[in-house]
């Protein structure tokens, strides 16, 4: 490539996200459902967050790993949905090249922390379950900051990594990116340098940050489902099911949209509905997680119940 066109194609100064332009006569159907989620995600999250904090009896390791989680997915939700919602509403659908680079590190960072996150919830569970008499002692602590701190930081790096090496990428004349938010993706699809490096280290790293996690994960479900089993009463079984079964359904909507939007594009030619998968992905379920737990989490439903009622004695 002659070096005044490589230097041409280096100052790309914005990128333009389609996301749902394609569908003009539900512009404003599709602003008012995503605001419907957003509003839903920020409060659903922040009332965990609150009740977590304000409760004496929620200051466990379990509570201490879901409020990071619910910390997450309000950041998560922050990223990609303000600007999605401000698309619908102007039409304005451009990005600059540093707001885009600077959305999908903070999207990678945060997706890397959940998977670790998830990880490290679902040990938690391991040691609750499996080994009961030892969980306090082993779950002190020292060590729940430790593990929390361990996600945030493994994410930031693997998120640094592959941010750093695409924003030496040149990209050429393609400044739309076909999605509604800057993925890698449809940004290595706009780029004429050669992607074999960037694309290897991200596999690398992406088994490191997907892979790895997941199945640490359901080996700990696996250790859990077999104690249980164990448990000679049906009121044990159930008691010591109802401890993990709200985090293990967050598992398996989390890793199940990983595999719609990651994986069965790629094998089965449906990159067509890679948008449709990726809303559920980024934007349904972060809204989904803090109801799983609202409904299915006794003393997070207690608790609220117990504020709830505070709230409306005040007005009596």
């Amino acid at each position: 490539m002659p070096a005044t066109e490589k230097q041409n194609q280096t100052y790309i100064t914005e990128f333009i996200l389609p996301g749902f332009g394609d569908l003009p006569d539900l512009q404003i159907p599709l602003f008012l459902l995503f605001l419907l989620i957003y509003m839903v995600t920020m409060m659903g999250n922040t009332l965990i967050l609150l009740v977590v904090v304000a409760k004496q009896h929620l200051h466990t390791p379990m509570y201490f790993f879901l409020s990071n989680l619910a910390c997450l997915e309000m950041c998560y939700s922050s990223t990609i949905l303000p600007k999605l919602l401000a698309g619908f509403l102007t039409g304005d659908r451009s990005i600059s090249y540093s707001s885009c680079v600077a959305q999908f590190f903070t999207f990678a960072f945060l997706v890397g922390v959940e998977c670790y996150l998830l990880a490290v919830m679902s040990y938690d569970r391991y040691l609750a379950v499996c080994k009961p008499l030892h969980y306090i002692t082993l779950m002190n602590g020292q060590l729940c900051i430790a593990l929390a701190a361990g996600t945030w930081v493994s994410g930031f790096m693997i998120s640094l990594v592959i941010t750093l090496m695409m924003s030496q990428m040149v990209y050429c004349d393609c400044s739309e990116i076909d999605h509604f938010f800057c993925d890698f993706t449809p940004l290595i699809k706009c780029s004429c340098s050669d992607t074999f490096l960037i694309e290897a280290v991200t596999s690398l790293m992406a088994a490191a940050c997907t892979l790895l996690p997941f199945l640490f994960t359901a080996a700990s479900y696996i250790l859990i489902i077999i104690t249980i089993l164990r448990i000679p009463s049906a009121t044990g079984r159930q008691k010591a099911f109802s401890t993990c079964s709200s985090h293990l359904l967050v598992v398996t909507l989390f890793y199940t949209t990983i595999i719609l939007v990651y994986m069965l594009p790629k094998l089965y030619n449906l990159a067509a509905f890679n948008k449709l998968f990726s809303v559920f992905y980024t934007i349904v379920t972060p809204m989904v997680n803090p109801l799983i737990y609202t409904l299915r989490n006794k003393e997070i439903r207690g608790a609220l119940g117990k504020e709830a009622h505070a709230f409306m004695s005040l007005y009596k």
